[in-house]
């Protein structure tokens, strides 16, 4: 392209960002000073290009995927730090409490962007030293962890069956033997081959022990919050088509491509985007997810992004997403001290 094309694809991207119609060459006539026969000519070098297409029989213009790549990564204009927003987003961060930093990041990115804001809370896995099992009643039976450090931590189960005494004690006894000292991320990995030799009931029990020191409160492994998922609700190319929208809830409510793309992106530099249609990555061709890493001590532990429709305002959502993700490391850093 050379530049005339390049800012006539930049203010279509715009033009239509802010309007979300179409765009005709009239509409485009006024911002540069070229005949409207002249545009539509450009216009037909970029739809050849593949990067911009007509909707049906709209006389007008919007951009593709491939259109808002080439509008991300080399047609949009920094923007200047704001302070403001840097302290809003520091007031709303806990440092002191971590967990509800990751909330408070996910909650802050949809308020901020007005779309659903997306964390992928850190991992941390939890190493104990023993374990104990207490019949409380017929169903229910207390775990309790003691960590390495001598913290002690309780969970109740919910069991399908009685347990006997002994045969608490006979799951208490081989999971200290044998798993002692380790993660539960560890014990998650070698549980079936471990707990072949014991009955199929006391390997459930086994398995609930290790699911519920997963769920710890303060353990939280590849656990996705999302923000504002409804407020999605409110853009009008995303409630157009209500088999969209469906399968848009259905990515909320499954999370794994959610996650698969927050690990991967947790691998990478800096804000990275993701725009349906020209990322694998994204499975819906009208949504875009704006991603950035977060971490302690210079090493990432997760990632936290913002979910939109590929019309929204990059320039405005990139900012939020970076800051809010350098905010968290400084909160959890604060933390970790």
């Amino acid at each position: 392209m050379d530049e005339r094309a390049r800012s006539l694809l930049k203010a279509l991207v715009e033009r239509y960002i802010a309007e979300g119609q179409p765009i005709g060459s009239r509409t485009l006539s006024k911002v540069f000073d070229l005949s409207p026969a002249t545009i539509r000519n450009v216009m037909a070098d970029l739809e050849e290009l593949g990067l911009i297409h007509s909707p049906h029989t709209s006389a007008g213009r919007v951009p593709t995927p491939r259109g808002y790549r080439i509008f991300v990564d080399s047609l949009i204009a920094a923007q200047p730090q704001d302070p403001v927003l840097d302290l809003h987003i520091v007031d709303h961060l806990p440092a002191s409490e971590p967990g509800r930093a990751v909330n408070a990041a996910a909650t802050l990115l949809s308020n901020l962007s007005r779309f659903a804001g997306v964390v992928l809370a850190p991992k941390r896995t939890q190493i104990f030293r023993h374990i104990e099992f207490i019949r409380l009643s017929d169903r229910r039976v207390l775990l309790i962890i003691v960590t390495p450090q001598g913290d002690v931590q309780n969970r109740i189960l919910f069991v399908p069956r009685e347990y006997s005494e002994v045969e608490l004690l006979e799951a208490s006894n081989f999971f200290n033997h044998h798993f002692s000292g380790k993660s539960f991320h560890e014990v998650r990995q070698t549980l079936a081959r471990e707990l072949a030799s014991l009955r199929s009931d006391i390997s459930r029990l086994m398995q609930q022990a290790v699911d519920a020191g997963f769920d710890s409160p303060d353990t939280v492994d590849d656990a996705v919050v999302i923000s504002g998922e409804g407020k999605l609700l409110d853009v009008t190319e995303m409630t157009a088509d209500m088999d969209r929208l469906r399968r848009l809830f259905e990515l909320f409510e499954q999370k794994t491509d959610l996650l698969h793309l927050l690990d991967v992106s947790s691998r990478a530099q800096g804000v990275q985007i993701y725009i349906g249609g020209d990322s694998h990555l994204v499975p819906l061709e009208e949504v875009s997810i704006i991603t950035a890493p977060y971490g302690v001590d210079g090493d990432v532990i997760g990632t936290l992004g913002v979910i939109g429709p590929s019309r929204m305002a990059y320039d405005r959502v990139i900012p939020i997403v970076d800051i809010t993700a350098r905010m968290l490391s400084n909160a959890l850093g604060q933390a970790h001290a």
